[in-house]
């Protein structure tokens, strides 16, 4: 069947649904080559003004015309947008990413010292220990111990789910350590709280249990923050609380920091890992020569973030009053929002854009925004990822999916991409025999 023309797309575009979740890139294309601006709408019936190339969306991301915070939306964005509900709302969400200057200047201030890129570094190898960790802790599929032939158990191929057994593990033992979480309360922290980030309507089913969360996971960042002020330390949490007791911070803007980090420090990065191994698995030869080549890691990592990012669209933005934006009136309080991963396939910018090209001549992408809200811990994430993505190709040999890519499940976020689980099979023989035999081992849940 044939692709409609540009002109065909709808008014505004539904950007929901399994199919645009598993490859929305046929659809941002067709959106950047009608126009750089189109009216989007979201499954919990929202809409937006979405930018779609690359030229646009930095020019967006920079333009001081739009700010972040919730009070410039207008009546009819906050009669559907997804918001948080009250009390949480208020209490929750005057972090960075709903601040504009000079709020937004001073409260970066105090958390770009945790991420700069000479400390994160200086922790590779602390970091390289984790990622080794949580390789040797992955189930065998079969143990010679307890096998009637212990050579032919000695031959196996093994198989885990990435995103419990590693992805979803791994970023927030960094940020633990990086931000100074005490174990006792990093052992609590349950992943399911970050769900709170993902839209849910007021008349939707779910939302007794998206309440449930918000509420399990206010009480969990009231708990930390009294651990802080009993035993402070000299970690970012710690800093944070004390720049609250200075009066430098207000109760609500010292939580919304917290849940910030936990939330949004983190869960990016895990689905990074999944977009970054689902395009080195679909690309095996590009997945061979980075395993032989360690030394391409850095530029594959800005290669693989750009042809994939975590980050799909930014969260709102709003003009403060009536404007044009890239030749489109845009009224005054609709929130405005910027493709990261049409922009960073925009062939303008990118010749062949969907190809996996580890010697591409890199120029800078947008997976880490752009402006004043670049993102604060794009060192700590690169550096994630590198030591991420070298540990998998080089301790999981013949790695490789365990099931059929169109069965991947991509998470139904809004605002992100990455897949919920991601099966893959991998070698460990000493003679390179491998056991067909072999079942499907799971990781347990946590965050260990």
């Amino acid at each position: 069947m044939s692709q409609p023309e540009p002109s065909e797309l709808p008014d505004p575009v539904p950007l929901y649904g399994p199919e645009y979740k598993r490859d929305p890139y046929p659809l941002y294309a067709r959106m950047r080559e009608a126009g750089p601006i189109h009216r989007v709408l979201f499954p919990s019936g929202v809409t937006a003004w979405l930018v779609t190339g690359h030229e646009a969306a930095q020019k967006t991301l920079a333009d001081p015309r739009l700010g972040k915070n919730h009070d410039r939306g207008n009546d009819r964005w906050r009669a559907r947008a997804s918001i948080m509900p009250e009390p949480q709302h208020s209490q929750l969400q005057v972090h960075l990413l709903h601040q504009d200057p000079p709020k937004h200047t001073a409260m970066r201030r105090l958390v770009t010292d945790a991420f700069a890129p000479r400390r994160v570094e200086g922790m590779r190898a602390r970091f390289q220990e984790m990622a080794d960790a949580l390789v040797d802790a992955m189930p065998a599929a079969a143990d010679p111990a307890n096998s009637a032939n212990s050579a032919d158990s000695a031959n196996s191929v093994d198989s885990a789910d990435l995103v419990q057994c590693f992805a979803a593990r791994f970023p927030f033992q960094v940020l633990a350590e990086v931000i100074g979480l005490p174990p006792h309360l990093a052992g609590r922290f349950r992943r399911e709280w970050g769900k709170v980030v993902a839209p849910v309507g007021p008349t939707d089913p779910g939302r007794p249990a998206y309440e449930a969360l918000l509420r399990e996971l206010q009480g969990y960042i009231a708990e930390v923050v009294a651990d802080r002020r009993r035993a402070p330390g000299d970690g970012l949490l710690s800093r944070l609380v004390a720049a609250r007791d200075a009066g430098e911070l207000t109760p609500e803007e010292l939580d919304s920091m917290i849940f910030q980090l936990l939330v949004a420090g983190q869960e990016p990065v895990t689905n990074q890992i999944t977009t970054a191994m689902v395009n080195l698995l679909r690309h095996p030869e590009a997945l061979a020569r980075l395993r032989d080549e360690p030394e391409l890691m850095p530029a594959a990592v800005e290669e693989l973030m750009r042809l994939d990012s975590a980050f799909e669209l930014t969260t709102w933005r709003f003009l403060a009053e009536d404007a044009d934006l890239h030749g489109t009136r845009v009224p005054a309080g609709d929130s405005v929002i910027v493709s990261l991963c049409a922009a960073n396939r925009d062939p303008e910018r990118f010749p062949d854009p969907g190809t996996l090209d580890l010697d591409r001549a890199q120029g800078p992408h947008l997976a880490f925004g752009h402006g004043i809200h670049f993102c604060p811990g794009a060192a700590l994430a690169r550096i994630e990822l590198q030591v991420a993505l070298g540990t998998l190709l080089t301790r999981l040999p013949g790695l490789r999916l365990a099931v059929p890519d169109e069965e991947l499940p991509w998470i139904p976020a809004v605002l992100g991409r990455g897949t919920a689980a991601l099966p893959v099979a991998f070698d460990r023989a000493a003679d390179g025999v491998a056991d067909p035999a072999a079942g499907l081992a799971v990781c347990p849940r946590g965050r260990g």
